[in-house]
């Protein structure tokens, strides 16, 4: 599942066979969602015969799923050793979005991220990130739900999925060989068959990646910004005071001499008097003056641990309305999933939150019986 359309070639072809082979195969496990090699009745018996020997389709298990009263689902991927990722799919008129994760945990450790808040345990490997899009596509399906959303044409009822954004957990740029094949899968017409437009990769700010990104597999990008000014943003995006915004924002104008749309997507969370002032908004403006952009205001989804609070819905459209005043495409990211929490990091969190709290006890017990032994 982890082969792009190029490696998989040339894994069939170290194998004696021949290059169409890998593209019969490419159909079968990525748009018919076969996993049983038997089954791909058009392949030659010798070569399913090989490949039942020496390869297996599988996705990561899922741990749990929620489900809701919006229609919003959340599934809870295993990907061992304690360790779970999350993947959201957001039905809408006309869309079907699936979020997925690059990474179990993140490095960059923003305040306001649940996922930051959890630290960093390991990158994806390609097959479980396209796993992610492999399990929620025939997981629909399989519910019975065929109806087609977006541009998809009569006869392409997979592409229920439309839309496709790396904005789970991780940074997807830190994770970058691993990510590209997983993009190049997903824009293939063998595979997934997604156009660039609807594929979208989110990014803290790795400004090196975004250049190898825009020569290699220029899809949609969206920078999450969070803050106007250098000394800000240092505070709320820690990876900045490395990369800083003038070069953040050099290599946003770079990326879109590649790019498939004509506008970086910049992700602003608001933070009650954080960065939701006026002047914020003033500061904000001067940025997307110089690059062309559409802002997202993003209502902050809280947890105990950041000590930050959300923006009331008054402040966020007063700062949304000084934006759109001054020219600047601007909307409010809707919320959804409220009931099942969500928001990238809640579900892993509090799974993982038990699993410590559960170590802890079985501890103390330990503890509590040798003593009384003693």
């Amino acid at each position: 599942m982890g082969y792009g359309a190029d490696a998989l070639a040339e894994l069939v072809q170290g194998w004696g066979g021949k290059p169409f082979r890998a593209r019969q195969l490419l159909r079968w496990i990525h748009q018919r969602g076969v996993a049983d090699f038997d089954a791909m009745t058009d392949l030659a018996r010798d070569f399913r015969a090989t490949l039942a020997e020496r390869c297996h389709v599988q996705a990561p298990g899922v741990q749990l799923e929620h489900r809701s009263r919006d229609g919003t689902r959340k599934w809870l991927f295993d990907v061992g050793a304690g360790n779970a990722i999350e993947t959201v799919f957001i039905p809408e008129d006309d869309r079907g979005t699936l979020c997925i994760s690059s990474q179990a945990g993140c490095t960059v450790a923003c305040p306001f991220c649940s996922t930051g808040h959890q630290g960093f345990n390991r990158n994806l490997g390609t097959n479980e990130i396209i796993g992610q899009l492999w399990w929620a596509r025939h997981a629909i399906q399989a519910d019975g739900d065929t109806g087609r959303l977006g541009d998809a044409p009569a006869g392409n009822e997979h592409r229920i999925i439309s839309n496709v954004v790396m904005m789970g957990m991780g940074e997807p740029l830190l994770n970058y060989n691993a990510v590209l094949p997983a993009l190049q899968l997903m824009l293939d017409d063998n595979a997934y068959g997604l156009s660039r437009r609807r594929v979208t990769v989110s990014t803290s700010g790795v400004v090196p990646m975004m250049d190898r990104l825009g020569e290699d597999c220029p899809v949609a990008l969206a920078v999450s910004l969070h803050a106007p000014n250098d000394t800000l943003r240092d505070r709320l995006v820690p990876l900045n005071r490395k990369y800083p915004l003038r070069e953040l924002l050099a290599a946003c104008e770079r990326y879109l001499v590649h790019a498939p749309r004509d506008f970086i997507t910049f992700e602003y969370v608001m933070l009650d008097g954080v960065n939701d002032t006026d002047a914020h908004a003033d500061e904000l403006i001067g940025i997307a003056r110089n690059v062309p952009c559409k802002l997202n205001l993003i209502p902050f989804n809280p947890f105990a641990q950041s000590g930050l609070h959300r923006s009331p819905a008054a402040r966020v459209k007063l700062f949304a309305q000084r934006l759109m005043d001054a020219g600047i495409v601007t909307t409010v990211r809707k919320t959804r999933g409220d009931d099942i929490d969500a928001a990238c990091g809640q579900l892993a969190g509090e799974v993982r939150d038990r699993t410590r709290l559960t170590e802890r006890a079985a501890q103390r017990r330990t503890i509590s019986i040798a003593e009384a032994r003693a």
